[in-house]
């Protein structure tokens, strides 16, 4: 009789379903994954420029058979197809995600806010603040002092500034996103291409550019909004876990600090990174997030 050798371990990946569902004229495209247990606990993953729910891919894969993670691409971004005439604010696109969650029967769940995800998230925990069970918040600003200075110039622009455009566009360039993901970290060689080429793929599509133009005007919206996410988290003491890379550019250490004012029982972990954290710390950051789901459903 044949005697078999003893199989390695592997780490079995998550099932995931890749689906659109309509909101308010908008086919928003969304990956969720499939857990093995109907009630496990939820995480709306929320993602940041330039990229689409795609980001988190590998989190869904590492974690989605034991927790149902949902990340939906919001109008403008990745697979997400919007009517003729779409308005982009982040009031908007905040707008759509609630809408989305209620066409989906979410009525408790945790986020996970990344970049544009706290202005997004931020404004459904202000409406629904009892929907609401916990924050992950990865390099998501909600503090003045998160701003870097380069960050602080971007978001002043206004369309009368004579050189706003051209300085903005210059953001959605193959060169510009790529930097995104490579800056500020401790080792390029550890980015993937594909999330960047990927990003890139989608800002040149038709009407992507005037979009993403749209929203920056609009960014200093969320800054005026600060004082009202920092009294909503004051008031709520939500359990949060902050990662953050302190490489990053645009937001700095000192932002991903700041939440231990509001929230002094959050949990802090920095790493030696840029923006796109979850590119090159994932095996640090998926337990993390694991472990903080479990304490939320305890």
């Amino acid at each position: 009789m044949a005697v078999s050798a003893a199989l390695p371990r592997v780490s079995v990946p998550a099932r995931a379903a890749h689906r659109f569902v309509e909101v308010d004229g908008v086919e928003v495209f969304y990956r969720e994954s499939l857990p093995e247990r109907p009630d496990a606990p939820v995480l709306l993953l929320l993602h940041g420029f330039p990229s689409a729910s795609h980001q988190f891919r590998r989190l869904i894969d590492s974690l989605g058979r034991h927790y149902r993670l949902i990340a939906p691409d919001y109008p403008g971004f990745g697979h997400t197809r919007v009517p003729d005439g779409f308005t982009y604010s982040f009031e908007h696109l905040a707008d759509i995600v609630q809408g989305f969650t209620e066409r989906l029967g979410l009525t408790r769940y945790a986020m996970y806010l990344f970049d544009f995800g706290a202005p997004v998230g931020f404004r459904l925990a202000l409406r629904h603040p009892e929907r609401v069970t916990g924050l992950v918040v990865q390099n998501g600003n909600a503090y003045a002092e998160g701003l870097s200075d380069a960050a602080r110039d971007f978001t002043a622009l206004t369309p009368d500034d004579p050189d706003a455009e051209s300085t903005i566009l210059g953001l959605f360039t193959l060169a510009a996103t790529r930097a995104q993901y490579e800056g500020g970290t401790a080792d390029p060689a550890l980015i993937a291409p594909e999330g960047w080429l990927l990003d890139q793929h989608f800002l040149d599509q038709p009407g992507r550019k005037q979009a993403q133009l749209a929203l920056a005007y609009d960014y200093k919206n969320n800054i005026a909004a600060y004082p009202d996410w920092q009294a909503w988290l004051r008031e709520h003491r939500p359990p949060t876990l902050v990662t953050w890379g302190t490489g990053d550019p645009f937001f700095t250490e000192a932002g991903a600090r700041a939440y231990l004012r509001d929230v002094p029982e959050a949990e802090l972990h920095l790493f030696p990174t840029g923006h796109f954290a979850l590119e090159d710390h994932l095996p640090d950051i998926a337990p993390l997030v694991a472990g903080f789901l479990d304490r939320l459903r305890a």
